[in-house]
């Protein structure tokens, strides 16, 4: 499958067919069917395109509310699958990124959002943006996008009556103008409180995700299903944890193929003020905030590259990110002296991939030595590397507290593994190496969880939401923040190769699951709620 997406940072649309790779007709509209050619010795799926195009945004005849336009959409199965090579061998790819020292992946800025002053407190936040951007640029360092989180969903509609659809959609909407008009490339709606919200508020929220998701562009939305509290009791919400199942469910077979979903998430145990979208939400204070996610999984690279020891990498990556956390940090907070009454929330310095030989974490592994990601010692590494992390924040004082109460690095700051977004990642999920379980047993000794995992058209709702609840358990088991942004590709089975025409996406394979649809007991829980040792990990 081929599909020719907005980039990541919501930038715009690109409809030009990848050079060398086949593409069919050319037709109008919001979808289109698939061709499928069958040998009769032999099942073959040959490459058979459809394109959609579509003009800029429209408006929604129901009410006015703008759509956000479809992508081009190549949708077919290949023999070749236009796999990555090993990281020993592979050439970065040509992007028009510099990928030569650390830069700053995320300028978040959060805002309160009372009652009529959406518009007002929108620009402001442009403002602080900008003016933190123009620093970091007088520095030298490159900021790659700039984004606006809110606080809960759940904080601010509060009802549940017939009409908070409307309002919903309706804030959505002028969010996501506004949004546009003040050069933020991400908007974080905010999260869905699951647990500390009554059914009846949450329940219709999370069922208006998918509208939120198709009716804007630069809309993130996510849902809080599991977090523990520092008196050790846990609670995981086993339904939302299956409506989110449905959500990606929906959002997938939505049209896009499947693309929606990178901008929503399952959170378990996220406090708020995380840098890095799409779990990003403001904690509501009256304060704008800013937090910085940094881009520097090209540090982790070099410093396991020429690591003489496990001690030597330590010590190369601890200095390397310390310096780079201090820098960065020092700007920022001058910055925001200057504006005046605006909180520095701190650094996530979450090694953030993108594709490409020199910012793979997938390929930092192997320049350890180890033999593939995804075998025999991948835990270890994402252990020892998340002890360096942790050593960073100590060493930079960018830590923050768990929702059970530990104390940690600040918001991630963790190892990430999105397997679309890191080549080597992408590879050896097409090579075998790696599936959703692998992915989870990592997440026990590093962070993040499940990001931008590809998985078969035919997966399941119910498969989707247990997938999440496993996530879940081990976050509140292990105190820890995890997430999960799953993409299921419509059109696929397990194995058939998924491509996106933009950089910041590695082509791979759609993986495989097991149907984890609950029944009896399971199936019919709702919520569970666990008594844990208070502040250690279960």
């Amino acid at each position: 499958m081929f599909i020719d997406a907005s980039r990541p940072d919501g930038a715009g649309t690109s409809n030009a067919s990848s050079p060398g790779r086949s593409t069919g007709a050319s037709v109008t509209g919001e979808g289109a069917g698939m061709l499928w050619s069958l040998s009769v010795s032999r099942v073959v799926i040959h490459f058979v395109s459809v394109r959609i195009e579509c003009s800029d945004r429209r408006h929604d005849a129901r009410g006015g509310r703008r759509v956000a336009p479809s992508p081009a959409v190549f949708i077919g199965a290949s023999p070749d699958p236009h796999r990555a090579p090993p990281c020993s061998k592979a050439a970065s790819p040509d992007l028009p990124i510099d990928r030569n020292h650390m830069k700053v992946r995320a300028i978040t800025v959060g805002i309160p959002v009372p009652p009529g002053t959406q518009s007002r407190l929108v620009s402001r936040a442009g403002t602080i943006a900008f003016a933190i951007r123009e620093a970091l640029d007088r520095a030298g360092i490159e900021s790659q996008t700039v984004r606006l989180a809110l606080p809960p969903v759940t904080d601010r509609f509060t009802n549940s009556g017939a009409s908070i659809a409307r309002d919903v959609l309706d804030e959505a909407a002028f969010l996501d103008e506004s949004s546009r008009l003040s050069d933020f490339g991400h908007v974080s709606f905010g999260t869905i409180d699951t647990l500390g919200t009554p059914d009846a508020i949450w329940t219709p929220l999370l069922d208006l995700v998918p509208e939120i998701i198709s009716t804007t562009s630069l809309i993130s939305v996510t849902a809080t299903v599991a977090t523990r509290k520092p008196s050790g009791l846990a609670e995981i919400n086993i339904g939302a944890c299956r409506s989110a199942g449905s959500a990606v469910s929906r959002i997938a077979h939505g049209g896009n193929g499947g693309f929606g979903n990178f901008r929503f998430a399952a959170l378990a145990n996220c406090g708020p003020n995380i840098p890095f979208f799409p779990a990003a939400y403001h904690d509501g204070g009256d304060t704008p905030a800013v937090g910085i996610g940094l881009q520097c999984a090209d540090l982790v690279v070099d410093a396991f590259t020429h690591a003489s020891s496990l001690e030597d990498a330590r010590s190369r990556l601890v200095g390397s990110l310390t310096e780079a956390v201090n820098k960065v940090a020092g700007i920022v907070r001058s910055a925001l002296d200057r504006l005046g009454g605006i909180r520095f929330n701190g650094v996530d310095f979450s090694p953030a991939p993108l594709p490409g030989d020199g910012t793979s974490i997938g390929g930092a592994f192997e320049r350890l030595g180890l033999p593939a990601f995804g075998g025999h010692g991948t835990v270890f590494v994402a252990s020892f590397l998340t002890e360096c992390l942790q050593e960073v924040a100590t060493t930079t004082g960018m830590t923050g507290m768990t929702p059970g109460g530990r104390t940690r690095p600040f918001a991630f700051s963790g190892l990430m593994m999105p397997v679309l977004e890191d080549s080597v990642l992408a590879h050896r999920a097409s090579s075998g190496h790696i599936g959703i379980e692998r992915m989870l047993l990592a997440s026990a000794v590093c962070g993040l969880g499940l990001d931008t995992v590809p998985l078969s058209g035919d997966t399941s709702a119910g498969t989707l939401g247990a997938i999440i609840l496993d996530m879940a358990t081990l976050a509140v088991r292990l105190d820890k923040p995890l997430s999960a942004r799953l993409f299921p590709v419509p059109g696929t089975c397990a194995g058939d190769a998924v491509s996106w025409d933009t950089p910041y996406f590695s082509p791979s394979v759609a993986m495989g699951t097991l149907e984890a649809t609950a029944t009896g007991v399971l199936g019919s829980a709702t919520r569970h709620v666990a008594r844990l040792d208070p502040f250690r990990p279960g």
